[in-house]
């Protein structure tokens, strides 16, 4: 049954959902410290732009973290989790060490030591990505299937205010003080999501964790997870769906790598990057945000989804645009405003997409194992973005990565023909599958 406008809304105030908001924000504080705020720490320190599409490899992290999410799932804590909990002693013990990494980066100078601050930045997306574990399984585990719709909107609007928190305040510290006041100052800013985490309940059912031998191990946290989830899609519409996963960011993702860079050799000052690209947008980015939670109460996930990539591909044209203009501050704003818009929404769907194909046996493992797919293919383009700027101009670039969005339409519909009306993600109040049948569509 499709709910009204005003039901699919007023979810958002429970405390549940609003507690995904701060943990949101404390997942999505690291990513830019370690990628697009990093690179314009870089490109003032004079190193070239292959060379920051290639140190981009540090964020591999978040896409390789179903291999230890096992760990995550299963192993405790020392000390922690029996105070926190299984799910909560693994966010805290993430959040740390997210802090210490980053002042140790903040402390690096890379005019003179890019190796040191090359390995702090993967220390920092290591214990980013661990985080992230953590948090998803959290977030699906602590609110019941009408609520996942709501916990991915907030969720997704707390990670996309921390990446405005990490985009724009070091920026302007940058200018104000130094990039070692910057980065210490958002290892501070992590306290947020630390005591978050230590106010909130452990998610149910979270039993105590066990210490079972390597085998049980093995079969239990990585071999039945991935063959459940196999087993419940049926081989061809699994392999199906993590193609589209693995293709639908393609275009923003490698785009992405370059994009402060792009700013910065179009003359635009750290301050003007941050007051444009992160504080104007972030409006749009809300309404995007939002806009994607109520889509996804009302068409389900899947369709949601098609009209995002389908958005995220076509706002990177508006970037050959910027490209010819030069430095102008509206045609930026214009740019910007579009980009984050297509982004906000996108995003939300995907949560939604991706969670409804987890199971709750699983939740952890096989969630990182779709994050894999989505994130590993970007990553691995997106390294070479730097060196193909470098060969065929920023123009031509952003051509190409418009023309990235083509495949995961293709897919999507593919994926939408193949799955009949009743085994659609159902609306806004995704359900447990029939006997051997896919999730309904929550995701992450």
């Amino acid at each position: 049954m499709r709910q009204s406008w005003q039901d699919a809304l007023v979810v958002y105030c429970d405390r549940r959902v609003l507690r995904m908001l701060l943990l949101g924000f404390a997942a999505g504080l690291p990513l830019l410290m370690v990628f697009g705020t990093l690179s314009a720490w870089l490109r003032e320190a004079g190193v070239s732009r292959t060379t920051i599409g290639f140190f981009s490899a540090v964020t591999f992290a978040y896409g390789l973290k179903f291999l230890w999410s096992p760990a995550v799932d299963r192993a405790p804590v020392p000390s922690l989790t029996r105070w926190l909990g299984r799910r909560r002693s693994w966010m805290l013990l993430a959040q740390i060490l997210v802090a210490l990494g980053l002042v140790f980066m903040g402390l690096t100078d890379p005019r003179v030591d890019l190796a040191s601050m090359a390995v702090f930045a993967a220390f920092v997306a290591f214990a980013s990505a661990t985080q992230d574990i953590a948090l998803d399984a959290y977030r699906i585990e602590s609110a019941p299937d009408e609520m996942q719709g709501a916990t991915a909107a907030t969720y997704s609007l707390g990670y996309r205010l921390g990446m405005l928190v990490a985009g724009a305040v070091p920026l302007y510290l940058a200018d104000l003080a130094s990039w070692t006041v910057a980065y210490c100052a958002m290892a501070a800013t992590m306290g947020v999501g630390a005591v978050v985490v230590l106010l909130a309940p452990e998610a149910p059912p979270a039993p105590p964790a066990e210490r079972p031998d390597f085998g049980r191990i093995i079969d239990e946290s990585v071999v039945q997870p991935f063959a459940d989830f196999f087993r419940r899609h049926g081989w061809r519409l699994a392999i199906l769906a993590l193609l589209f996963a693995a293709t639908y960011r393609l275009a923003d993702m490698v785009l992405g790598v370059m994009a402060i860079a792009f700013y910065k050799d179009l003359q635009f000052t750290n301050t003007q990057i941050a007051s444009v690209s992160k504080l104007y947008g972030f409006a749009m980015t809300i309404a995007g945000g939002f806009l994607g939670g109520a889509l996804v109460a009302r068409w389900g996930a899947l369709r949601t989804l098609l009209l995002g990539t389908l958005l995220s591909a076509a706002t990177n044209l508006l970037f050959v645009w910027l490209a010819g203009t030069g430095p102008d501050i509206g045609v930026l704003a214009v740019v910007i405003s579009a980009d984050n818009l297509a982004g906000g929404l996108a995003s939300v769907a995907s949560i939604a997409f991706l969670s409804g194909l987890t199971s709750t046996a699983y939740t952890a493992t096989q969630y990182a194992l779709l994050s894999a797919a989505v994130v590993e293919s970007g990553r691995a383009l997106g390294m070479l973005s730097g060196w193909a700027v470098d060969k065929v101009g920023y123009e031509a670039f952003f051509l190409g990565t418009a023309a990235l969005g083509i495949p995961s339409l293709l897919l999507g519909l593919a994926l939408l023909r193949r799955l009949p009306e009743s085994r659609l993600p159902e609306p806004g109040l995704p359900q447990p599958a029939a006997a051997g049948g896919p999730r309904a569509g929550h995701a992450s």
